[in-house]
């Protein structure tokens, strides 16, 4: 009886912890987010044509990760990579949990399509390694308008270390978890824990570890061939998404240096891993609108832009991603065939 209760508390202890630390996020940055409202007044001056230039960018940026994903399952089929994107991408800025529940979402999808368990989930670690990359070798980008004696803030150049710092442990890590076995078996065990756990399932999954490390030198083998329409999917995604911050920028009348809305771009996405709200939600719109500010735009310029792009990049997935899963389910009721190509 007192094993039971103990797990009972366990239970409501693990449901009611990512609510609870994601309340307090939501708290801190609550009068953030109130500012960004009340901007929406001061948006009667936009250049629409970059308005919509700025939601063309955020859909170029996502048909990049579609063509990723498309590379490392090794499929031709774009309705369930496209599908499961959108939803898991849709649940992650919404849901506790932030991208373990989006790795659960796609893995589950993409499984109920077709495609091994074992594969989804690697190429969803894969898909996401390459473009965590990608935005952190962005400062690199920006030194050459640093050594050339452009006036830096020295928050956005202690940004740009940071970033380059982050770029060379993720290059390590990267390294390590291709090279050795260790690092590959923790990550199944932790997805397998996800899967089994979040996620309603007949069978339980018992062998992820192992087929974990089969599938990880099965996408060694085929990034070796494809790594670079791989890389520069990855890349285009990056490329687009800061194109959609500078037509933001044009869109609210500003023109600053663009090499430092680079770096400032960088520190955003890197706020934007901070687990304690769903997609950094608060934290990447006031620390975007503080290194815009950094890089020589007004403060007004910067919240509205902060919030056209925001709009774009965050919001309008989420319709997007609940019409998607709507989509997918009327395909996939209870399963399909394999979707490789």
């Amino acid at each position: 009886m007192h094993g039971k209760r103990l797990a009972g508390t366990r239970r409501i202890v693990h449901q009611a912890l990512p609510l609870l630390i994601g309340g307090i996020g939501i708290y801190l940055v609550l009068p953030r987010l109130l500012s960004a409202v009340t901007e929406w007044q001061s948006l009667s001056h936009l250049v629409w044509p970059f308005v919509v230039l700025t939601v063309v960018c955020q859909a170029a940026a996502f048909a990049c990760i579609w063509e990723l994903d498309r590379i490392v399952l090794h499929t031709k089929a774009w309705f369930p990579v496209i599908t499961s994107q959108l939803t898991s991408a849709a649940a992650g800025r919404v849901l506790p949990g932030g991208g373990a529940t989006s790795m659960a979402l796609v893995v589950s999808m993409l499984s109920r399509a077709g495609i091994d368990t074992t594969d989804a989930a690697t190429a969803w670690g894969t898909s996401t390694l390459l473009q965590t990359a990608t935005t952190l070798a962005l400062p690199v980008l920006a030194l050459p308008a640093i050594i050339g004696g452009a006036p830096v803030d020295h928050s956005l150049a202690t940004a740009a270390t940071l970033g380059a710092v982050l770029f060379v442990l993720l290059l390590a890590a990267s390294a390590l978890a291709l090279i050795t076995d260790g690092p590959m078996r923790l990550l199944g065990r932790v997805l397998q824990w996800l899967l089994n756990t979040t996620i309603r399932r007949h069978d339980r999954v018992t062998d992820l570890p192992d087929r974990l490390l089969g599938a990880r030198d099965s996408v060694r083998t085929t990034l070796g061939s494809r790594w670079k329409a791989a890389i520069a999917a990855a890349a285009g995604s990056t490329l687009f998404d800061y194109l959609s911050l500078l037509a933001a920028l044009r869109a609210v009348g500003a023109e600053p240096r663009p090499s430092l809305v680079l770096l400032a771009y960088t520190a955003g996405q890197v706020l934007a891993l901070i687990p304690i709200t769903p997609g950094g939600l608060g934290f990447v719109e006031g620390g975007l609108v503080g290194m815009l500010k950094l890089a020589g735009v007004p403060v007004g310029d910067a919240l509205a832009a902060t919030l056209v792009y925001r709009t774009a990049s965050y919001w309008l997935p989420l319709p997007a991603g609940a019409i998607a899963y709507r989509l997918f389910c009327r395909r996939y009721p209870d399963g399909g065939s394999p979707a490789r190509g």
